[in-house]
Parts: structure tokens; sequence; C-alpha cells
């Protein structure tokens, strides 16, 4: 896989590389959250009230992948791939989610 800044990501045959349902469920989460955010800002009859809550509710469900212990091998690739992705559209800018990313790695076993 290669991503838009040029990073190269391997397939390693023989390994798990399926993420874990728990990480399934919050990327499936994330992008239900995003397509209602994108649906509440271009909606020109939604008030504003209405596209701040979609807001707030995509930033939260993006902090929780962020703040993913991702330990097996196919969810530290997903969530890679998919944060990877999200900051390639320019949405992975708050201080919040890295201090999440790097909170997720000091997971103790």
């Amino acid at each position: 896989m290669v991503h838009p800044s040029g990073a190269r990501f391997p397939n390693i045959a023989g390994r798990a590389q399926e993420p874990s349902n728990n990480l399934r469920a919050l990327i499936e989460a994330h992008r239900t959250v995003y397509a209602a955010f994108g649906k509440a800002l271009h909606d020109f009859r939604g008030s504003s009230s209405e596209s701040d809550r979609a807001s707030r509710d995509e930033e939260r469900a993006l902090l929780a992948i962020c703040s993913y212990a991702a330990v097996a091998e196919g969810d530290r690739l997903a969530k890679a791939r998919y944060l990877l992705e999200i900051e390639a559209r320019g949405e992975l800018d708050l201080a919040e989610h890295m201090q999440a990313v790097l909170r997720s790695t000091m997971w103790n076993g």
C-alpha cells in the first residue's frame, strides 16, 4: 500500500492482518458520523446547532479511533491506514488527535 505522502506499507503474507471487531466498529461509527456531519454542513435547512452537534459527534468518533490501543498487528495496520486517510484529507489536525494516538501507544499488557 502507498500513502499519498509516498510512504509504503507492505503486506506481510502469512500474518493475521484483519482488524478486530472492536476497531472495525469504531471505524464504521466514524464513517457514519462523518457522513452525517457532511450532510449537516450541506443541508441548508439545517440549523447551526445541528452541524455543531454533528461536528462534536465526528470529533468524538475520531478521537475514539486515535485512542484505541491497537495491540494486534491487524489493528495497528488498520488504525494507521485509516488515520493516514483522514490525515491526507487534512482532518487529523487537532492537538487532541496526536495526544490520543501517542497515549494509545503506551498500552501496558
